[in-house]
C-alpha cells in the first residue's frame, strides 16, 4: 500500500514527521475542539520505530471549511474509511478526552475489517463510553459552555479570557460537545486488543477510579497510569506520557 500523504486536501489524518521504516503507526484522536496540531511535537518525543498519525476532524483549523460532523456514529465511520492504508504494519490508537470515545468507537469498526487486531488502545482522560455523558450542561449556551470548561483545569484560562480565541474556537468544540452529549454506547462485542489507561492527576473530571470500568471493554489486558498535570495537559504534555507511550507501543501484537 502506498504511504498517507501529509497535506492532502480534507485528509483526515497528518504526518508531521513521516517515518517510512517504523515498525508502528500510533493514531492519536484529539479532545473536543481541538485539533491535529495538538500532536505536531510528539514524534520527537518517541521512539523512531513509531509514526505518529494525527487525527484532523472537519471544521478546525485547515479544515475550517467544512461543516463539524455532528453525529457520533458518522465520525467514526468517516474516520474508519480512510483508515486503511495505514494498516500496512501494526496500529495503535489513542484518544484524549471525547478522543478516546472516538478511538475506541473507531476499534470496534476496525475488528471485522482488517484480519489482524489493532496492537493496543490507549485511553486519555475518559470514562467509559457507559459512563461518559455530559449532564447539566447545555452546550447551545455560553455561559454554560464556560462553566464546563472552567471545571476542566487552568488549560481553559486562555480560551475563556480571549474573546478572538473564543470566537475561532467555540464553534467546532460546541459540536463536539453537543455530539458527545448525544452518544449512546450501543452493546457489541468486546475488543481483542489490550488497552492502557490514563488519568491526570489534578483532573477533576476524570480519575483513574473513574475510568477502571474501561476493562469490560476488552477481552485484552487493561494497564492504568497517573501522570502530573490536569485535563488539559496535552497541551504541555508530561515526559511521563512519552513514557508509557513508547512503552505501550513497544510489543506490538
Amino acid at each position: 500500500m502506498g504511504r498517507l500523504p501529509t497535506a492532502r486536501p480534507a485528509s483526515w489524518y497528518r504526518v508531521f514527521v513521516p517515518r517510512p521504516n517504523a515498525t508502528l503507526r500510533l493514531v492519536c484522536f484529539p479532545q473536543a475542539g481541538g485539533g491535529a496540531s495538538v500532536f505536531h511535537g510528539w514524534a520527537a518525543r518517541l521512539p523512531e520505530s513509531v509514526e505518529v498519525v494525527a487525527v484532523q476532524y472537519p471544521g478546525r483549523q485547515d479544515r475550517s471549511h467544512e461543516e463539524p460532523i455532528s453525529d457520533f456514529e458518522l465520525l467514526a465511520d468517516a474516520a474508519v474509511a480512510e483508515l486503511g492504508p495505514l494498516f500496512d504494519r501494526p496500529v495503535a490508537l489513542f484518544g484524549h478526552s471525547l478522543g478516546g470515545t472516538v478511538a475506541f468507537e473507531v476499534a470496534r469498526r476496525l475488528r471485522p475489517r482488517f484480519p489482524t487486531p489493532l496492537a493496543r488502545l490507549i485511553v486519555s482522560a475518559r470514562k467509559p463510553p457507559t459512563d461518559c455523558a455530559t449532564n447539566g450542561y447545555d452546550f447551545t449556551r455560553d455561559d454554560d459552555l464556560r462553566r464546563y470548561l472552567a471545571r476542566l483545569g487552568e488549560g481553559a484560562g486562555l480560551l475563556l479570557r480571549d474573546r478572538e480565541l473564543w470566537q475561532l474556537l467555540v464553534p467546532p468544540l460546541r459540536a463536539d460537545l453537543l455530539m458527545s452529549q448525544r452518544y449512546r454506547y450501543a452493546e457489541g462485542a468486546p475488543l481483542t486488543c489490550p488497552i492502557s489507561l490514563i488519568a491526570a492527576r489534578d483532573d477533576r473530571t476524570c480519575t483513574i477510579e473513574d475510568m477502571r470500568a474501561w476493562s469490560g471493554r476488552t477481552i485484552g489486558a487493561v494497564d492504568e497510569h497517573v501522570i502530573p498535570g490536569d485535563h488539559y495537559y496535552v497541551a504541555d504534555p508530561p515526559d511521563e506520557l512519552f513514557t508509557i507511550l513508547a512503552n505501550a507501543t513497544d510489543r506490538p501484537r
